[in-house]
Order: structure tokens, then sequence, then C-alpha cells
């Protein structure tokens, strides 16, 4: 499959689950509009997508969010497959992306080192 399509098809599931999250379509108690979709990868042949997600919560509530989304997946599966004019739907799967944390903490340690040095 070529990048280009990979690529058109990321960015259609990540506007269309995003829209879902902030309507509150998912309808579940841990997810809420705070969390956001930072990154996703489909495969090659279109049949899985990894789908990262981060939160301006706690690192407790924002696992409890992917795990709500993981146990909505099928209800998500199927409001994408009437949303995207697709033969079939990747199969999704979300997981906590901590970059944003660990680049919080790199910033930490660089600021420690330059205040040392003065």
């Amino acid at each position: 499959m070529s990048d280009i399509r990979i690529k058109r098809v990321e960015s259609l599931i990540r506007e269309e689950i995003s829209k879902m999250i902030m309507k509150g379509v998912i309808k579940h108690p841990s997810v809420n509009n705070l969390i956001s979709i930072t990154n996703i990868n489909v495969s090659g042949d279109l049949s899985h997508a990894k789908i990262f997600i981060s939160s301006f919560e706690s690192h407790g509530k924002a696992m409890k969010a992917v795990a709500g989304l993981n146990r909505a997946t099928g209800f998500i599966q199927g409001k994408l497959g009437k949303k995207l004019h697709m033969r079939t739907i990747p199969k999704l799967e979300f997981v906590f992306d901590d970059s944003i944390e660990q680049g919080f903490a790199v910033n930490k340690l660089i600021d420690s080192v330059t205040h040392d040095e003065e």
C-alpha cells in the first residue's frame, strides 16, 4: 500500500475518533475531552491501527481512559465504518503515549544542569 494512502487513512481515523471524543459519542466514564490522539500508526495492509493517546490528567486516569477506549473498539470501528468509505476498517488498539511526560523530564534535567553551571 502506498505511503500516501496510509497517511490519508491515519488522518481520517484521527479526525473521526477525535470528533467522537470531543462530542462525547463514546459513553465511557473515563473517556473525556481531556485526552488527545498524539499519533496513529496504520499497518501497510490497513488491517491494524495503533492509536497513541495522551492526557492532561494524571497517569492513572489516562490509563483508565485508554482501557475504556480499548473496551469501546467495536463501537468505534462501527462508527468509523459508517463515516469512512473503506472495504474494511482497521482493527484498533489504543495505547498510552508517555512521550510528553518524557519530554518534560528531559527539559527538567536540562534546566537543572544549566542552573548548576551558573
